[in-house]
């Protein structure tokens, strides 16, 4: 007999940042487990994206959006939730970028950029997907956090400080919302090998050995590695857990 605690089937959500890396692999990953999902990407390719895993059996669908500008963020829910009938169990909020400066010299026109796109598009969407969980009574919030979280990181203090944001929004949301239903929680990966880590990725950058041999699992994560903290978030396995921050790091936060 299969666990139901687990079951997604026939679940809809929106993955925002859907087309690649992190997003594209929890998207996937709900996909494998019966969710229809509506994928969210910057470009044209969130379109080829879907059709793809429409090739596969799934059922998919695509926005394109720039988040960075408020009026879009709203458009692109409206846009979603026209793909999912108008209905929503699942927000997974994965879109994000990065910049990378000295905080002496972070010009204020990207310090702008990232706080937009990390942290008040990521208000405004568990918003928005709060309002129609809230009439139904149910609804799952996947934000996505990061190590800076915890700490400072370095060169990246737009970046840092929009992730402490989601942290704290995290649980605030969880804390207005969960006695009525709605549960929200954050993902914070690890040092993944994904694009927006492509800096640290090149092996003649020292920084790449110092965080590889930190990670007790010696390797960076992947999208797959997403999945399943992503389905148990989603489903009613976590019906009682409220503004939990859960590392997916390979143990590197507690080394």
């Amino acid at each position: 007999m299969v666990n139901k605690l687990f079951d997604i089937t026939g679940k809809k959500a929106i993955v925002t940042g859907g087309t690649r890396g992190l997003g594209y692999g929890m998207a996937e990953g709900l996909m494998e487990s019966g969710a229809e999902v509506c994928i969210v990407g910057t470009s044209d390719k969130v379109f080829d994206v879907a059709k793809q895993f429409c090739g596969r059996g799934f059922k998919c669908h695509g926005v394109k959006a720039d988040l960075s500008v408020r009026k879009n963020v709203f458009q692109c829910f409206d846009d979603c939730m026209r793909e999912l009938g108008n209905d929503l169990d699942i927000l997974v909020v994965a879109h994000g970028i990065q910049r990378r400066h000295s905080a002496e010299v972070f010009p204020e026109n990207e310090w702008d950029e990232v706080i937009n796109v990390n942290l008040h598009s990521v208000f405004f969407l568990d918003q928005l997907a709060g309002r129609v969980m809230l009439k139904k009574g149910y609804g799952k919030i996947i934000n996505i956090a990061s190590m800076v979280s915890w700490f400072g990181g370095q060169t990246v203090p737009a970046y840092s400080a929009a992730k402490g944001g989601v942290t704290q929004l995290t649980k605030e949301l969880s804390n207005d919302w969960i006695a009525r239903g709605v549960n929200v929680n954050a993902i914070a990966p690890g040092y993944m090998a994904t694009e927006m880590n492509s800096a640290l990725l090149d092996k003649s950058n020292p920084r790449y050995q110092q965080i590889t041999d930190r990670i007790p699992a010696h390797r960076w994560g992947t999208g797959d590695d997403m999945k399943g903290c992503c389905i148990f978030l989603a489903s009613h396995a976590s019906d009682y857990l409220g503004g939990a921050i859960i590392p997916v790091d390979g143990g590197y936060l507690v080394k």
